[in-house]
């Protein structure tokens, strides 16, 4: 595993290779599709460029107004539009870029916008701001959207066209094995009170799920489950590998002395986790959870759950099934094209972001319409775990006149985002 080095600023007309180098600030132009993708995909890494002396250009093609309203006191669709460049410019404020812009593509449609004129228009910000490092999304677009595709393929045809000097770093998702539902368990256990979050709490609990998720920062199952009252949720002594939050409704603790009676520990209600002692001590559960009304709960687990699955102490077959059994993929919000890797993998830049974790947190809070998140809603250990490493594989320059390679930059379709793997090959 390569560590990615802080970009240096090179003299006008020398090569980067070049020994001496320039008291210039050193340049980075990052370019993507939406307002949030800056974060994501390098939000970290861009703190740190701008902590060691970088200067940092960020540009959204859209506004992002196609997007979720994840809090309606914060935006209508509308407003969304202008809301989510608001949140641009203040997430990027929180990481110290210096120049924000937001362009006017339809959130959505980038894939039917004309290709060359946007090839043009990154062509001409990397002409004017002159980078040493050029940061976008890879061809896959991290798992898909049209929208990411379209601007990586533009962004790697206008490196090609106007400065194959500077490198190209492309982000990369690869699959990881951080598991939320270990560290939230291991986090519960080891403090003295009963943890209970708010309704907020439990909304960006579900929404940080599924977009880590998405991104393959974690690799939880996670699941929205409803439970009619007097249900049994979880049986005593069978095995532990669910964790789970109530969103809704309340749920009795009930504990078998072993003798034929049962005793009532407590009553959990919304917010409240329970599962999490047998998932911290990969131990049997040590008591039955019993819906009291209906209930819903966010279930959090290793992997889909079989549909054989047998329940109580003496059950064999217990938790996800592998794939050679149930045929599912590894990761199942993987697009089918996108490479099967891990971190290590040779050819792939890691970027250590976790003394920036805190800033890179804090970008993330500034877009309320999408993630209602606050800095203090998880513990740093489990936030630096998520989001504290980020990772980009560079794309080797290639002549200027190599139109081929140029050409093979535009997707024929941004959906088939499969074909654009013969345009990046990893350096080694």
């Amino acid at each position: 595993m390569r560590q990615l080095t802080i970009p240096h600023r090179v003299p006008e007309g020398e090569e980067p290779s070049a020994a001496r180098q320039s008291d210039e600030p050193p340049r980075v132009l990052a370019v993507f599709a939406h307002p949030d993708d800056e974060v994501f995909c390098a939000g970290g890494t861009i703190a740190r460029w701008v902590r060691a002396g970088a200067e940092v250009t960020v540009v959204s093609a859209t506004h992002g107004e196609a997007g979720q309203i994840r809090d309606v006191r914060v935006a209508t669709r509308h407003t969304l539009g202008e809301i989510r460049e608001t949140e641009l410019r203040l997430s990027c404020r929180r990481l110290g870029v210096s120049t924000v812009r937001c362009w006017d593509y339809l959130d959505g449609t980038l894939a039917d916008a004309d290709f060359d004129r946007l090839v043009d228009r990154v062509a001409q910000m990397m002409r004017e701001f002159r980078p040493e490092t050029v940061i976008s999304f890879g061809p896959d677009g991290g798992y898909g959207h049209p929208d990411h595709v379209t601007i990586s393929a533009a962004t790697t045809a206008a490196w090609r066209r106007t400065d194959p000097a500077a490198r190209l770093l492309q982000a990369h998702f690869p699959n990881r094995d951080t598991l939320l539902m270990d560290r939230l368990a291991s986090w519960l256990t080891t403090r003295s009170d009963r943890f209970a979050g708010s309704s907020d709490y439990v909304h960006a609990l579900l929404l940080v799920v599924k977009e880590a998720g998405t991104m393959r920062y974690l690799s939880d199952h996670e699941q929205v489950q409803w439970y009619p009252a007097g249900s049994c949720v979880v049986e005593q002594g069978e095995a532990a590998s669910e964790l789970f939050i109530i969103l809704s409704g309340f749920a009795e603790v009930w504990q078998d002395d072993g003798r034929g009676s049962r005793r009532r520990l407590r009553t959990v209600g919304p917010g409240e986790f329970f599962g999490e002692l047998g998932v911290a001590g990969n131990r049997p559960r040590s008591a039955d959870v019993v819906a009291l009304e209906s209930l819903t709960c966010l279930v959090l687990s290793r992997g889909a759950p079989t549909k054989f699955a047998g329940r109580g102490a003496g059950a064999r077959l217990v938790g996800p099934a592998s794939p050679a059994l149930n045929g599912d993929e590894a990761h199942p919000d993987m697009p089918l094209d996108a490479p099967e890797t891990s971190p290590d993998e040779p050819g792939v830049l890691e970027s250590d972001v976790s003394d920036v974790i805190a800033q890179k947190v804090a970008a993330l809070c500034a877009y309320r319409t999408q993630l209602p998140l606050e800095p203090d809603m998880f513990p740093a250990q489990v936030l630096t775990e998520i989001f504290g490493r980020e990772c980009f594989i560079e794309v080797p320059a290639i002549a200027t006149n190599d139109t081929a390679a140029v050409h093979r930059s535009r997707p024929a379709h941004a959906r088939d985002f499969a074909t654009l793997g013969s345009a990046v090959e990893v350096r080694q």
